[in-house]
């Protein structure tokens, strides 16, 4: 599933093809995403310009004229396509996951602009869009949502009220969006390997200078993560056509068996089991 950074380019890479660009229309061919689409969508948004694009959480945000709202969530699989040609489908993924022609099946979305179509495919439909009305409507859409990690209230009072009662291991507090927005299994075996703190460690338990580390480096390795294109799947290429090239930088995150590279370390990493999710960690930095 895409994370922060993976989002980060999907919404850098719509801002340099649809801002402020007018869109035509909306074809739906498929209605049954993870939640249906929403009625008269095209009726609603056809003629509209978007306005404004935004990264919540692991959403991308589009703000249209008359305060409409529209969110995408890729879920598992989905990708964005930009088509410049009906005739030869040319595309330029705008997602993580790169393919090399737009793929036949599984074209669920249309969004039809002046000379060129954003296209929505999700092969296993866990992704959805919504379209919401208002500032307000859109507040209360995430408002159980925690703070991003590069916003001001991503702070130490935070993190420590926030961990003090928390029975739950740091690694499922990192993973938890009403904790923090955006962080799920990678970089949360990163942050954590870098911090060298023991992911079954009780929150509760979590020190003031451990505290500080999780912050610090949650900032670093999602800013480092952005700035490398996100974490290549599946031969992912950029909007620009480069490979995201994070995952070479990994510190913890499928590296089992290999030796830990934080300074001075020479211990292994280990490959263990949280909530039956894969987590990484060093068997000694981080005992």
């Amino acid at each position: 599933m895409p994370e922060l950074p993976e989002v980060e380019v999907v919404k850098q890479s719509l801002e340099k093809y649809i801002l402020n660009k007018k869109l035509l229309k909306i074809v739906v061919k498929n209605n049954n995403l993870r939640y249906p689409v929403p009625k008269n969508i095209s009726k609603k948004l056809s003629n509209l310009k978007v306005l404004e694009i935004k990264r919540i959480s692991k959403y991308v945000l589009l703000k249209f004229q008359d305060e409409l709202f529209l969110l995408f969530h890729l879920g598992m699989s989905g990708t964005l396509h930009l088509i410049r040609s009906k005739k030869n489908l040319q595309n330029t993924n705008l997602s993580f996951y790169y393919v090399k022609n737009l793929p036949k099946k599984h074209n669920h979305l249309f969004f039809n602009f002046k000379n060129f179509s954003i296209i929505f495919n999700d092969p296993r439909r866990f992704g959805f869009i919504k379209l919401i009305k208002g500032d307000i409507n859109l507040n209360n859409y995430f408002k159980k949502l925690g703070p991003d990690p590069f916003e001001i209230d991503f702070n130490f009072e935070y993190v420590k009220k926030y961990l003090f009662k928390k029975k739950k291991n740091i690694k499922n507090t990192l993973i938890d969006q009403k904790f923090i927005s955006g962080i799920g299994n990678i970089y949360a075996s990163e942050i954590l390997n870098y911090s060298k703190i023991n992911p079954f460690k009780f929150s509760s338990e979590i020190k003031n200078n451990e505290i500080i580390k999780i912050i610090y480096y949650t900032k670093r390795v999602l800013s480092r993560a952005i700035k490398k294109g996100g974490t290549t799947i599946n031969n992912f290429l950029s909007v620009k056509g480069s490979q995201g090239s994070y995952q070479k930088e990994f510190h913890a995150y499928d590296r089992e068996n290999k030796s830990c590279k934080n300074k001075l370390c020479i211990g292994t990493i280990n490959k263990v089991n949280i909530s039956n999710r894969s987590t990484y960690m060093c068997n000694i930095c981080q005992k």
